[in-house]
């Protein structure tokens, strides 16, 4: 099963959420805009003039940078009571190879592949996941190998516990470097999976036994702005103080870190949110639903080698310098470079499913489906 499809146990049958599905491509959609922001120069920065639109860039950074935190948070509650699947990793896997190993081919046949030439190239493409070619795939495949073994662990750990750990595991891993205003050799800024693992764990608590401090909607959209507008005060604070005295150029980054301790409690409070979302079943949630099944393929898509660093360019080649925009101008450069990104990863990811879909059917009778049924079987005995 991919990344992007989430079930729940109905009565015998699987059943998708579509409010957590609506949340995931929200959350895809906050991605897209955190590369936007990045790629087009929108942020703040030590050392760099500001503009109106590198602030009006960080405000709306700091709403969206919950946005990976978010998403291993919808897939840490929902595994946690879910079982492990040895089909799962490899259709993830089959799904990373094929945009790592597609985009280059279909490029080169278009003579849009530029850079270096020979077998060091073709490291990336053909080990996507040893490389850290796309680093969430990685950190993801990790944290759900190791997903059986956290499941048992905070199964038969009590609340108090669980509780003790996850402190310990925030305390090294976010809450120190999200005050000390210098660099830790061992911080990885969230990129990595000893924090997705630090998020996991959290997951499974509010699946566990939920979080009662943002209980009702309006407290948790209040802590969610709250800390949305909090980290922008704080980027916003680091750069008007480097500016001043020339210290500390390295906190004015640190806010937008994923392991910043404002950056998850703004993906729980968001995650929390979406909980109180009633999306009643029909056509719509089927169309969420739906849509959401093609989240992964979106930033495998655009967050590609050879296309992370030069879609925005191409759109500039359609719509213009987006530092030649104004302030409107710029927001509608964004919603729309948004948007034709997020539908062309759709597309593709289409075609890549129905690939995948005709694959499936003479696959499903070999040897090998075989094999990894009587593996998958093993996670299911009862011990």
């Amino acid at each position: 099963m991919p990344v992007g499809q989430v079930f729940l146990p109905d009565g015998g049958r699987t059943k998708r959420k579509a409010n957590y599905e609506l949340l995931r491509i929200l959350s895809m959609v906050m991605v897209i805009t955190l590369h936007y922001l990045s790629h087009t120069g929108s942020l703040l920065e030590a050392g760099e003039d500001a503009s109106a639109r590198r602030f009006l860039g960080t405000l709306i950074e700091s709403f969206c940078i919950v946005a990976v935190n978010v998403y291993v948070l919808i897939s840490g509650y929902f595994l946690v009571e879910a079982g492990f699947r040895v089909k799962r990793i490899l259709i993830l896997a089959a799904q990373v190879l094929f945009y790592s190993l597609l985009v280059p081919l279909v490029m080169l046949g278009m003579g849009g592949l530029a850079g270096e030439e020979g077998i060091y190239r073709m490291i990336p493409y053909v080990f996507p996941l040893q490389t850290e070619h796309y680093w969430f795939a990685t950190s993801y495949v990790l944290l759900y190998l190791f997903s059986p073994l956290l499941n048992a662990a905070v199964k038969h750990m009590g609340k108090r516990q669980l509780r003790i750990v996850i402190a310990g595991l925030l305390l090294l891993f976010a809450g120190v470097k999200s005050v000390a205003p210098f660099y830790f050799v061992t911080d990885r800024f969230g990129y990595d999976f000893g924090w997705f693992l630090c998020v996991y764990l959290v997951a499974a608590y509010l699946r566990l036994y939920g979080f009662s401090v943002l209980r009702t909607a309006k407290r948790a959209w209040g802590c969610y702005a709250g800390c949305a507008l909090l980290t922008f005060a704080a980027v916003a604070g680091a750069w008007l103080f480097y500016g001043k005295t020339g210290m500390f150029a390295y906190y004015v980054s640190v806010p937008f870190h994923y392991n910043y301790v404002l950056c998850l409690l703004g993906a729980v409070a968001l995650f929390a949110a979406a909980g109180h979302w009633n999306i009643p079943e029909g056509k719509r949630a089927d169309g969420i639903c739906f849509l959401s099944a093609f989240t992964f393929g979106v930033y495998l898509f655009h967050e590609h080698l050879d296309i992370r660093n030069v879609w925005v360019g191409w759109i500039e080649e359609f719509m213009g310098p987006v530092a030649e925009t104004g302030t409107g101008g710029f927001l509608i450069h964004l919603a729309v470079s948004v948007v034709l990104v997020y539908a062309a990863g759709t597309f593709v990811d289409a075609v890549r499913l129905n690939i995948f879909r005709y694959v499936h059917r003479y696959v499903s009778k070999t040897r090998l489906a075989a094999a990894v049924r009587r593996l998958d079987g093993a996670f299911s005995e009862e011990r």
